[in-house]
């Protein structure tokens, strides 16, 4: 009997490490690199942007918590300010075809124009690639790495998970705290936080 049991244990055990991603990424490790194609067609590889911090952003444009940042203008004046300092901010969308916020190169160009966006450049993961890469689960999602490659934040870009766009009204900001706090050399003081929004639309994601 015992025996039956340790073997359902491992067996439960073997599944739910095949259910995590290659590379469960954590704060405090080195960001996984990876390589994606922009809305214009060019190559980024987050090795070329060693020596600066970058901004990850998980998107997608159907999701109403993600249109409470983008439709209040929030998520563009965060992406201009932090731009303007030397920050990379990379827009993924991981929205497979057929699933919601999916959009060609064409479609992103054109919602990006009309949302007045201001990232680094947008990039299109239709086959969820980099998105597992970071096991990132909902939209939005905010990911930040230091100049050395470090994962430094990871989570909610605040603290109000709701799509109502009156609640950005005092709420607290972590991307903002994080890089505020990095940048001036100090420890970041919410490195991780729990990600709130619509689950990124994969292509198995039901």
């Amino acid at each position: 009997m015992r025996g039956k049991k340790s073997a359902i244990v491992l067996a439960v055990a073997l599944a739910a490490l095949a259910a995590q991603p290659l590379w469960a990424v954590r704060v405090g490790q080195a960001a996984p690199d990876f390589t994606g194609t922009d809305t214009h067609g060019a190559t980024h590889r987050l090795s070329d942007y060693h020596g600066k911090f970058v901004v990850l952003e998980w998107q997608n444009r159907g999701c109403p918590y993600t249109r409470k940042h983008y439709d209040s203008g929030n998520m563009q004046r965060l992406q201009k300010e932090w731009t303007a300092r030397g920050v990379i901010w990379l827009t993924i969308i991981s929205s497979a075809p057929g699933k919601q916020g999916y959009m060609d190169a064409s479609q992103a160009n054109a919602y990006f124009q009309q949302m007045h966006a201001a990232s680094t450049a947008v990039l299109l993961d239709p086959q969820g690639t980099i998105g597992h890469l970071y096991d990132a689960k909902t939209t939005p999602e905010i990911y930040i790495i230091d100049p050395q490659g470090a994962l430094i934040y990871e989570g909610a870009i605040d603290n109000r998970p709701t799509p109502d766009p009156s609640s950005l009204e005092g709420a607290t900001n972590y991307l903002d705290l994080a890089l505020t706090e990095a940048m001036a050399g100090k420890p970041v003081t919410m490195p991780a936080t729990r990600p709130y929004g619509c689950s990124v639309k994969y292509a198995d994601e039901p």
